[in-house]
């Protein structure tokens, strides 16, 4: 009777700290949607409002590495149980870097509406696609991490390819930019940074979704092929 009480208490303490993480899924993706609003209207405001945002994001992680700290300490986890917490701990690690992404952008936002008129013609609306696209692979990512969706995890996978060709395609377009007028070049440079930080955010959740088929199959996917990822599944 006192294992299965143990075993009960372990298990909502597994759920208290799923659900923090999704919590901080939460706050992160909202900082990411404020940050490129703050880009498509050049909102100074909204963008402030990302860097002070910032700080809650990093407590939250501070919050969460110490309750998964204490949780390995007192209940000593074997097996899926010890590689869900690590799973936890690199989940919540990669969030907060995604939310330092979205504090780039917002940092980048602010120091393009400083600088000359000339901004006004380049792509910046044109990232919208690569952060939406961003944007619904963290969502995926978390909703998969919830599940602990192997399907969903590889389906994450194989659509990282296309952030980096968005990626590729809007630096190309800025170099044209820049080369046309060199008054643009500065506010290109913030721009080449806001689609890099996009481009990153999409890594952090191809990275959540390696961590869902560590914690189910045992196996570390880094650098590991498609083809070897799907066999491991079977």
């Amino acid at each position: 009777m006192a294992d299965k009480h143990l075993s009960t208490q372990f298990d909502s303490e597994l759920s208290s700290l799923s659900s923090r993480v999704m919590e901080l899924g939460g706050l992160v993706e909202s900082q990411i949607r404020q940050a490129i609003d703050s880009l498509a209207n050049f909102n100074e405001e909204a963008a402030r409002q990302v860097v002070e945002n910032e700080a809650r994001v990093n407590q939250m992680e501070v919050d969460i590495d110490r309750e998964l700290s204490s949780v390995i300490a007192r209940r000593q986890p074997t097996a899926r149980d010890l590689r869900l917490l690590m799973a936890i701990s690199k989940t919540t690690a990669n969030l907060e870097r995604v939310g330092d992404e979205a504090e780039r952008i917002a940092r980048m936002v602010r120091s393009i509406i400083g600088k000359s008129g000339a901004v006004r013609a380049l792509p910046a609306n044109e990232l919208s696609v690569a952060a939406d696209l961003a944007s619904a692979q963290l969502r995926k990512a978390l909703d998969a991490f919830a599940r602990l969706d192997t399907r969903s995890a590889v389906a994450i996978l194989k659509e990282d390819d296309l952030l980096d060709q968005e990626f590729d395609g809007f630096v190309r377009k800025l170099i044209t930019y820049m080369m046309e007028d060199p008054r643009t070049i500065s506010s290109s440079l913030d721009l080449l940074f806001v689609a890099k930080a996009i481009e990153r955010i999409g890594d952090h959740a191809k990275n959540i979704a390696e961590f869902i088929i560590y914690v189910v199959k045992g196996a570390d996917v880094r650098h590991t092929s498609m083809e070897d990822i799907e066999s491991a599944l079977r």
